[in-house]
C-alpha cells in the first residue's frame, strides 16, 4: 500500500506531465525503493523551469529558483520539485557559479555518486539509469559519477557523504573514488563547520557508526573531521569497538565521547565548540569523559556520589559508555553492572531529595554570602545523601558544628 508521501509525489508527477512536462522521481528516494526501504522523502526532477511549476501548483515556495528548485505543498506533504540542469565551476566548492536547464542525463551526469543519479519514472513504472547506479547497488558499491577527483573538487562535503553512504549502507567505496577522498581530504576544512557537524552526527548516530568511523580515518578525513586531534590506528580501532558497544539508538554526544574518550577537557570542548555543538551538548560530552574515570570504581564510591550521578539525566549515556569501555577491552562490564544495580536500588524520592538546611539557615547564623556557605551547604546535603543524618535538626546541629570550625580568624587589632 503507498504511502500518503508517495502519493503526493506521484499526484506533482502527473500534474507536470499532463501539462507536457516530463518528471521523474530522482535521487535518494530512487535508490531507497530499488533497495527495499521505504523512502522517507521524495524528489521529483522535472524539464518544467520554476516559472512553470510555479503556474501548475497553487502553493509552491521558490528557495532556489536560480538553481531550479521549488517547493510545493501537496496535501499534507511539502516536496521539492527541481528542474533538470547541468551546472558551471564551483568557486567556492560547495556552490555552482551557475546553472543551466538541461535534460534528465546531464542532470545525473552532475551528481554525486551513481547510487543517487537515477531517476523513477512512476507513470510508467521504469528506472531510468544512465550512470550505472542499478548496478552499483547490487555490487553495494560508493562510486562517483565521472572523474571522482572532480566530483570532490566542485563539493568537498561529497567526501563526507561517501563515507555516510558506504557505512549507512555497508557498501564498499570503490578504488579511484576512495583514492580520491584520500588525496584531497584536507579540503573537507573548506565545509562549514554546521555541514560537518551534520554529516558526522549521521555517521556517528547510525547503528554503523564504528564501520563509519573506521572509514572515516581509512581515507583521512578524522583528523580533519575531529578537527585539532590525530588519532593513531590503535586509537581509532578502540574508538570503533566502543562505538559498536553502544545502544543502538546512541545519542551524538555519547556516541563523540566514545570517540574522544580518555582525551581530557580543554581539547574536548575545543573539538564541540568547531563542531557548533550546542551549550548542553558540550557539556555532556565533558561530563561523560569527566564522570567516567571514577565510576570505573563502582563499587567504592559513597552512596552521596552515585545519588548524584543517578539524579542526572545523563547517567544512562554514563553507564552506556562504561560498558561500552569494557566491552571494547574484551572485559566484563562489573563497574557499569554495579554502577547500574546501587542506582536502582535506590527509592526515587531519595535520588534527589530536599535538602533540610538551605542558605537562608546558614545566613541566619552568621556565615556570609560565599564559597564557605556553600562548602558548609554541600558537606550537610552530602551526609544526607550518605544517610549519616536523618533531618532537619540532626542537618542543623552539623551545620553550626561546622560553622565553628571553619569560622575566619579574628584580625589582631593595632596598637597605638
Amino acid at each position: 500500500m503507498q504511502t500518503p508521501l508517495r502519493q503526493a509525489a506521484e499526484r506533482i508527477v502527473a500534474t507536470l506531465r499532463d501539462a507536457g512536462h516530463v518528471a521523474y522521481f530522482a535521487g535518494g528516494c530512487v535508490r531507497d525503493a530499488l533497495m527495499g526501504v521505504e523512502p522517507n522523502d521524495f524528489d521529483v526532477a522535472t524539464d518544467a523551469t520554476p516559472d512553470q511549476v510555479s503556474c501548475l501548483f497553487r502553493r509552491t515556495k521558490k528557495v532556489g529558483a536560480k538553481f531550479g528548485v521549488v517547493m510545493v505543498r501537496m496535501g499534507e506533504h511539502e516536496l521539492e520539485v527541481a528542474t533538470f540542469r547541468s551546472e558551471g565551476n564551483y568557486a567556492d566548492h560547495r556552490h555552482p557559479a551557475h546553472v543551466q536547464f538541461t535534460n534528465a542525463e546531464a542532470d545525473a551526469n552532475r551528481r554525486d555518486f551513481t547510487i543517487n543519479g537515477m531517476f523513477f519514472d512512476p507513470v510508467e513504472n521504469r528506472v531510468i539509469d544512465s550512470v550505472g547506479g542499478q548496478a552499483d547497488l547490487r555490487a553495494r558499491i560508493i562510486r562517483a559519477i565521472g572523474n571522482p577527483r572532480d566530483r570532490f573538487e566542485e563539493d568537498h562535503l561529497r567526501m563526507l557523504r561517501a563515507v555516510r553512504f558506504a557505512s549507512r549502507l555497508a557498501f564498499t567505496i570503490e578504488p579511484a573514488t576512495f583514492e580520491a577522498i584520500r588525496r584531497q581530504a584536507p579540503g573537507v576544512r573548506t565545509i562549514s563547520p554546521e555541514r560537518i557537524r551534520m554529516e558526522l552526527e549521521q555517521i556517528l548516530e547510525d547503528t554503523n557508526r564504528e564501520r563509519g568511523w573506521r572509514l572515516l580515518h581509512a581515507v583521512g578525513l578524522s583528523a580533519f573531521v575531529v578537527d585539532g586531534l590525530t588519532f593513531s590506528d590503535a586509537d581509532v580501532e578502540q574508538a570503533a569497538r566502543r562505538l559498536a558497544a553502544l545502544p543502538a539508538k546512541a545519542s551524538f554526544p555519547l556516541a563523540l565521547a566514545a570517540v574522544l574518550h580518555e582525551r581530557t577537557d580543554p581539547p574536548t570542548r575545543a573539538v564541540c565548540v568547531n563542531l557548533r555543538m550546542s551549550v548542553a551538548e558540550t557539556d555532556c560530552v565533558s561530563w561523560l569523559l569527566q564522570k567516567l574515570p571514577q565510576t570505573r570504581a563502582a563499587d567504592q564510591l559513597e552512596l552521596a556520589d552515585v545519588k548524584l550521578l543517578r539524579a542526572d539525566p545523563r547517567f544512562e549515556d554514563l553507564v552506556a559508555l562504561l560498558r561500552a569501555e569494557a566491552r571494547a577491552a574484551e572485559q566484563p562490564p562489573v563497574a557499569a553492572d554495579t554502577l547500574a544495580r546501587r542506582a536502582d536500588a535506590i527509592a526515587p524520592a531519595d535520588v534527589r531529595p530536599l535538602p533540610f538546611v538551605n542558605g537562608d539557615d546558614l545566613l541566619a547564623r552568621g556565615v556570609p554570602p560565599g564559597r564557605r556557605l556553600g562548602r558548609i551547604l554541600d558537606s550537610v546535603f552530602r551526609a544526607q545523601l550518605n544517610e549519616q543524618i536523618g533531618n532537619r535538626e540532626e542537618a542543623l546541629t552539623m551545620a553550626e558544628g561546622l560553622i565553628r570550625d571553619t569560622s575566619e580568624p579574628t584580625e589582631p587589632q593595632e596598637r597605638g
